[in-house]
């Protein structure tokens, strides 16, 4: 830990509220060890801005327009202590399941945020443990998801999961396919296949998720490999396993 202090700590704040984000200038400024490297109002500002500037610490609101603080947590990634700041102590769970080192319920006192300081100085010294992947434990299991949030450099492009076409296992990334484009995101396929809505969205091969909305038609590819056919003429592999899944939604279909 003597290695952080001899540095300043530089922080960002991220809050759509200017009085929220006031009353934490207050609170640090009783902390000459942390320099607040920038404000963010919004999401968008705060991926471009942590991206850009790679803070040691962030105070992160969770309710926000556009882009709300789990998926600038999921965008950014697990590299500096996070402290969740919020209204909403219905999040607080979630919170601390994707490892956030403390979490503010707004109003708070000045020793509630020196409590959550010093955990996070904790997290910075290596005396908490770093968090793991966030990609599915940032959403609720009883809640498919309804859109998919991605960064390219300080880019991001929202994604809603009508308009995906297929998503492709490359990797420890998943290329999502949409509207003739491919974006490229930081996960395993079978983190995205639990996190989609399984009436929607099926698993056709161990490298493909398809929208089942976007397939035309079934066709043998070989004497015991089958493709699917999407609407824009795409062409994918189904495997023996996705064939049979496939055949069993089709059948069920059929049967409503």
């Amino acid at each position: 830990m003597s290695g952080m202090m001899d540095k300043k700590i530089r922080a960002v704040i991220v809050d759509d509220e200017e009085l929220a984000r006031q009353m934490l200038r207050e609170f640090l400024s009783a902390h000459q060890e942390i320099e607040i490297a920038a404000e963010c109002a919004n999401g968008f500002e705060a991926v471009k801005t942590v991206t850009e500037l790679k803070p040691d610490l962030i105070f992160l609101d969770i309710q926000m327009p556009k882009l709300d603080g789990f998926e600038v947590l999921e965008l950014i990634g697990t590299d500096r202590a996070v402290v969740f700041v919020t209204a909403y102590d219905e999040y607080a769970i979630r919170a601390f399941d994707i490892h956030a080192v403390d979490y503010l319920l707004k109003p708070f006192s000045a020793e509630r945020f020196e409590t959550a300081l010093q955990r996070a100085q904790q997290r910075l010294g290596g005396k908490l443990p770093a968090p793991t992947e966030l990609s599915s434990s940032a959403r609720s299991p009883a809640q498919p998801l309804e859109r998919i949030v991605v960064r390219d450099g300080t880019r991001v492009f929202i994604i809603p999961v009508a308009k995906l076409d297929y998503a492709e296992a490359q990797d420890d990334y998943v290329a999502l396919a949409t509207e003739g484009k491919k974006h490229l995101k930081q996960q395993t396929i079978s983190s995205l296949e639990s996190a989609l809505d399984p009436s929607r969205f099926l698993r056709i091969h161990r490298s493909y998720i398809v929208n089942l909305e976007k397939v035309t038609k079934v066709e043998p590819y070989s004497k015991d490999n089958h493709m699917v056919v999407l609407s824009n003429g795409t062409q994918l592999p189904v495997s023996r396993s996705g064939y049979a899944r496939l055949r069993e939604f089709l059948d069920q279909t059929r049967a409503k």
